[in-house]
């Protein structure tokens, strides 16, 4: 009897031990780790970005995940908002699962730091970040601290209708200013399009930052540059586009009408679009957008007459940052490292192009083209992207100033204001608001 007993307990305490042991193989916490069943372990990352999975994410983290089984990451898409950015602050502070984040501005970087969020990657010394990016990843730093990796190559063009600019007669430009490309907008459309150029309201303001990067947005004495000779000259030329020659659209029949800029270069309703490399995943796509001419490209005019005094918009984008309080903040590092230097590479269809000098240039602008390339004059393409030495920038002024330019230079555009009115409230509100941020 006692034999039995003892059997009894035994058994029972087999049983106990199995439940708790399956009760401790699994974590569900950020960055926890999963236990297989021969006693392997699984780190599960997760990584927030605003591209939705089917243009390149998803395939990125299925690739890594089939070739890491020791670290599996998932995609979570946030939609690149003030409401979706709130959305991921809202989970970096609350301890949701974020092991990886990208930033699209230094403005949302710069908070997620302040508030903890961002971990410095100084930690790690096995990647030099300046070596694999260029100078250009420089811009990103804060106190000389990279809190993230940029990991996209911007770019930024005039892409044109090549057809329609030989018909015109029309070199295809390397370097020009907009005084010149006023002209090209108005003799091609002359050839039967209703305009000559096309471009977003957020490219429509590029050359005011470009002109303030290189002559300084605050004067040696303190006060407002936003006075610069160049403001004026991107006021008046681009209003002359809309009234004068209407080449352009009129700012404020854009802004009602929401215009589908891409869809009317690409529908032929205009020959020059003022855009970027996203464009390209719209112009593959030959069943919403079927298009007979081919399209070439060309890089963005400047305002001023010297080319050396020429800064573009463009740098390094997609800045992706380790959550701080991440529990495998390791192997995050690992994942940002391959995703960077050529994971990455199918978000290359979607426009995307890896900013490392790991991956090949030519595997690159393969992947952009897809089945299309020869629907696009490639030696511009490569030019635009990689020939192309002028300095860029990356936009880092305080919102407030972006609002505030806005709201004056929409009122000249409407018709409400003069540009010498305007630079003049630009200034004075610029000025208070420097006085109240010293």
């Amino acid at each position: 009897m006692k034999t039995k007993k003892g059997l009894t307990l035994l058994a029972a305490c087999v049983l106990m031990l199995g439940i708790l042991g399956g009760c401790g193989g699994t974590k569900n916490n950020t960055g926890g780790e999963a236990q297989g069943n021969e006693g392997s372990k699984t780190v599960k990352l997760t990584m927030w970005g605003a591209v939705p999975p089917e243009n390149g994410p998803q395939e990125v983290v299925d690739t890594w995940n089939a070739e890491h089984p020791e670290t599996q990451v998932e995609y979570v898409r946030f939609v690149n908002d003030d409401d979706g950015n709130l959305k991921l602050d809202t989970a970096l502070s609350t301890g949701q699962n974020v092991d990886l984040f990208v930033n699209y501005t230094l403005t949302n970087l710069d908070k997620r730091i302040k508030g903890g969020t961002a971990l410095d990657l100084g930690e790690f010394s096995d990647y030099n970040i300046d070596e694999k990016m260029g100078t250009d990843a420089a811009t990103w730093k804060i106190d000389d601290k990279y809190y993230g990796m940029p990991t996209k190559k911007n770019a930024l063009f005039f892409a044109l209708n090549k057809d329609a600019l030989d018909k015109a007669g029309l070199a295809l430009p390397t370097a020009w200013t907009w005084d010149e490309a006023r002209e090209y907008a108005a003799k091609l459309k002359a050839e039967g399009f209703k305009y000559g150029l096309v471009q977003h309201t957020a490219s429509l303001v590029d050359p005011l930052d470009s002109a303030l990067v290189k002559n300084g947005y605050v004067k040696a004495d303190g006060s407002s540059n936003l006075d610069d000779p160049l403001i004026t000259k991107w006021l008046e030329t681009l209003n002359g586009m809309m009234q004068e020659d209407a080449t352009t659209p009129p700012l404020g029949e854009q802004l009602t009408s929401k215009m589908p800029v891409e869809n009317m270069f690409l529908g032929g309703e205009s020959a020059m679009i003022n855009i970027g490399e996203w464009l390209i995943r719209s112009s593959n796509n030959m069943t919403d957008f079927p298009r007979e001419f081919t399209i070439a490209f060309a890089p963005v005019p400047r305002l001023a007459d010297n080319e050396a005094d020429f800064v573009k918009s463009g740098g390094l984008g997609d800045f992706i940052s380790i959550n701080a309080k991440s529990k495998n903040k390791q192997a995050a590092w690992e994942f940002l490292k391959w995703y960077a230097d050529g994971g990455m590479i199918p978000m290359a269809a979607g426009g995307r192009l890896p900013s490392s000098n790991a991956v090949d240039q030519q595997t690159a602008i393969t992947h952009l083209l897809g089945d299309h390339a020869d629907t696009y004059d490639k030696a511009s393409l490569e030019f635009v992207l990689y020939g192309d030495k002028t300095p860029t920038f990356v936009r880092s002024i305080a919102q407030e100033i972006v609002d505030m330019r806005a709201q004056e230079y929409e009122k000249y555009f409407l018709g409400s204001q003069t540009a010498e009115q305007t630079v003049q409230s630009m200034v004075k509100r610029h000025n208070e608001w420097l006085k109240q941020n010293q």
